[in-house]
């Protein structure tokens, strides 16, 4: 399913809403030069059936159209900065409330959460980690999900955003497990380095964590979780996909 496309009342220029809170609170549609608009402006049209994200400028007042995807350069090489057709297979399917579905699209097989064990660090609990998804997973691109809380490093500052969840601003980078683990200098959660959500290319498994949460959540195949779970340095644990996701001993900031 596509999503519906509106025309922008200020350029001319096709649009698609952002992600959602519920239909009776619409947010505003967007379009690619970064104007924005309320739903309610636009008779007839209902975002809500089919919600996607949008890729929006770093400044709104920043209104350069792109024509192809951006690139951007660090470690001696270019990295290609992705766009809302990325991440549209996971825009506008999560759920509200407390459920790990809040984070991760009801699409997978198993869901779990993970946080590093007390006595243990976030260098060695991240490393490890990856060191299983990279063990359960085909060599392949990732998607690597900075979010912009406007405190913590997005690695790119300059580089164009992709809205997701509640329109939370994201910079999205095709890249790896290597650089998964070494190009944040601090996150959400605390000293560690990884992204905020990530992701391969064939879409086998997502992490993702929330603004709030000091956990972060998975969705995966059973294969997977049972190998996350496995190890004591990731201290996973599955959860369902209707339970609170917030792990024993842990609580909502």
């Amino acid at each position: 399913m596509t999503s519906p496309v509106a025309t922008c009342p200020e350029c001319g220029q096709p649009g698609t809403p952002t992600v959602y809170r519920d239909p009776d609170d619409p947010m505003a549609w967007v379009c690619p030069e970064g104007h924005r608009w309320r739903v309610t402006d636009r008779p007839g049209w209902s975002p809500w059936a089919s919600p996607a994200a949008v890729a929006a400028p770093h400044h709104a007042s920043d209104t350069r159209a792109r024509t192809g995807p951006a690139q951007v350069d660090k470690d001696g090489r270019s990295w290609r900065i992705g766009t809302a057709g990325d991440v549209a297979w996971l825009a506008g399917r999560t759920t509200q409330g407390f459920s790990v579905t809040a984070a991760i699209p009801p699409v997978f097989d198993a869901y779990g959460t993970f946080y590093p064990p007390e006595g243990v660090g976030f260098e060695a609990h991240e490393r490890a980690v990856i060191d299983e998804l990279v063990w359960c997973t085909p060599e392949q691109p990732w998607w690597l999900g900075f979010l912009d809380t406007g405190a913590h490093d997005v690695v790119f500052p300059d580089a164009p955003r992709v809205s997701l969840y509640w329109g939370w601003s994201y910079v999205l980078v095709e890249a790896g497990p290597k650089q998964a683990l070494t190009w944040r200098s601090g996150h959400m959660r605390g000293a560690g380095a990884l992204p905020d959500l990530f992701f391969p290319a064939d879409r086998s498994w997502l992490v993702s964590a929330l603004w709030d949460d000091t956990w972060t959540d998975i969705g995966a195949s059973v294969a997977v979780l049972t190998a996350l779970r496995r190890n004591p340095l990731v201290n996973a644990r599955l959860v369902g996909p209707d339970e609170d996701a917030c792990p024993p001993g842990l609580t909502r900031e």
